[in-house]
């Protein structure tokens, strides 16, 4: 089920009144549940079973790990815990990227092996639970929290339905605990949460579908020689497009669980303001970044083992990170980009050798500094540039066909004709200004911040402007690109 379709309006709808009714608390956390499972049900019902076994496994052994003593004992139980998540992730998502790659690599070497090619179906949202329910393994084995009292809180927090396909990825710390006791919307949380439910819609199905993913989709799939116009066109819509797209889920999923009276943590901060690479990974995909940084950058010794070695691990972090996205060889370039340019920015940083920019990568959430705004703006329009860069590798599929793209937007293309219409191109460049601008001026506050400082008839009016925009372009309900991760 995806939240720009109806069926999803009549299943909140019935989810909210079964909330509001004067049950038990456990049983308004059974329901939920339920819900879930009917949610994630609703894409592919077999795919619950590798739900409920990740779910099982990662209860008991979290319960056991907290307790343990031995320590051989509990490092068998997190191999346990490992195996059993990262198996399943590795098998539905990398098993036909690993087979592939095998093949090619004996076939180097002269051996003739041409296997059946796996049919494998990826579940929805497998990457966003299973590192949900790792980070809940790994914390009970540090004990660096508390394990979730009983099997029915500890299942809504792994499958509760805003966030279960796409994000935010969330700890227990920042779920878990809400479901120790009753929680219910008040008046504001309830108008908050449908005006981000809103807000949601409208950058997924106005924004990211009606306006940019026809031109991203043209630009990207076209055999034809590519004009730099057009190709820095289809970038820039592709660069939208995957901000409203998956910005718009989270902010969904935000304004979903609000209107219940849950709170989830925030997943995008303005990032096409940001003010270099440690800033944008500040504000892009903030759980995601948070995960790799706790779990994976800080365990490979961060940047405590000498200069050497924190280059190598921000380099390891950004190329498995781009491996999570996508079982194919772009994602890793594209991670891999990004830690160049984390190298890049430090190693610049390294020479200044100035305290008030020595930015740790993929750290805490403190702001990039700058001697001045207009500077600031500079760098900040360099990194959107480069970031863009980044995105051909993240929706080219094959490495020639983001080499074609690269080549195009330099000029190099031969025989290149016009393929966007000027009418689509004007409609790119509007929509990343003001997209850019925004960004920019909310750099340091909150939408909904700035909602209860505008005039209600105002805020009233682009409300309403968005939900007759919403029904005007609800043509389909395409998923959301993040849900192939």
């Amino acid at each position: 089920m995806v939240f720009n379709s109806y069926t999803f309006i009549v299943f909140f709808v019935i989810v909210l009144v079964l909330h509001y009714l004067p049950f038990s608390w456990k049983v308004k956390k059974i329901n939920l549940l339920l819900a879930s499972y009917v949610f994630y049900a609703a894409w592919n019902p077999p795919f619950i079973l590798l739900l409920w076994m990740s779910t099982l496994v990662d209860y008991f052994v979290g319960k056991a790990l907290y307790t343990q003593t031995n320590v051989h004992k509990k490092r068998l139980l997190l191999v346990i815990s490992l195996i059993g998540n990262l198996g399943m992730l590795c098998f539905f998502k990398y098993g036909g990227f690993l087979m592939e790659n095998f093949v090619s690599l004996v076939n180097v070497f002269g051996w003739s092996y041409h296997p059946p090619k796996p049919n494998i179906i990826l579940p929805a949202g497998i990457s966003f639970y299973t590192f949900t329910t790792l980070c809940y393994t790994i914390d009970m084995y540090k004990k660096e929290s508390k394990p979730i009292p009983t099997l029915l809180d500890f299942s809504l927090f792994v499958t509760f339905f805003p966030h279960l396909v796409a994000g935010p990825i969330v700890r227990p710390p920042q779920l878990a605990t809400q479901f120790e006791t009753p929680h219910q919307a008040t008046k504001k949380q309830l108008i908050e949460g449908l005006f981000l439910l809103s807000l949601g819609l409208f950058m997924k199905v106005v924004l990211a579908d009606a306006t940019l993913s026809a031109s991203a989709d043209a630009v990207f799939n076209t055999p034809l020689a590519l004009t730099a116009l057009d190709a820095w066109s289809g970038v820039l819509a592709f660069t939208g497009q995957i901000f409203f797209d998956f910005a718009g889920y989270s902010t969904c999923a935000i304004g979903a669980a609000l209107c219940l009276g849950f709170t989830l943590p925030q997943n995008f901060k303005s990032p096409y303001a940001a003010i270099g690479f440690s800033d944008f990974w500040r504000r892009w995909h903030i759980t995601l970044s948070a995960w790799l940084r706790d779990y994976l950058y800080i365990p490979l010794g961060g940047n405590r083992k000498g200069k050497f070695r924190t280059y190598i691990n921000l380099m390891i972090t950004m190329l498995l990170g781009g491996l999570w996205h996508g079982a194919n060889w772009t994602f890793v370039a594209w991670g891999g980009l990004h830690g160049l340019y984390l190298w890049a920015e430090r190693f610049i940083q390294d020479r200044k050798e100035k305290k008030a920019l020595s930015i740790e990568p993929l750290t805490e959430t403190q702001e990039a500094v700058t001697p001045k705004a207009s500077a600031g703006f500079f760098y900040a329009l360099l990194t959107f540039f480069l970031v863009n860069i980044t995105w051909v590798f993240f929706r080219a599929t094959t490495f020639s066909g983001a080499g074609k793209i690269l080549g195009a937007m330099v000029g190099l293309a031969k025989g290149a004709v016009p393929l966007l219409a000027t009418i689509a191109i004007l409609k790119i460049g509007l929509v990343i200004v003001l997209m850019v601008a925004a960004h920019w001026m909310l750099r340091h506050t909150r939408v909904l911040d700035v909602a209860y400082k505008l005039p209600w008839w105002i805020t009233g009016t682009v409300w309403s402007a968005m939900l007759i925009l919403l029904i005007l372009s609800q043509e389909s309900s395409s998923a959301f690109i993040y849900f192939q991760f």
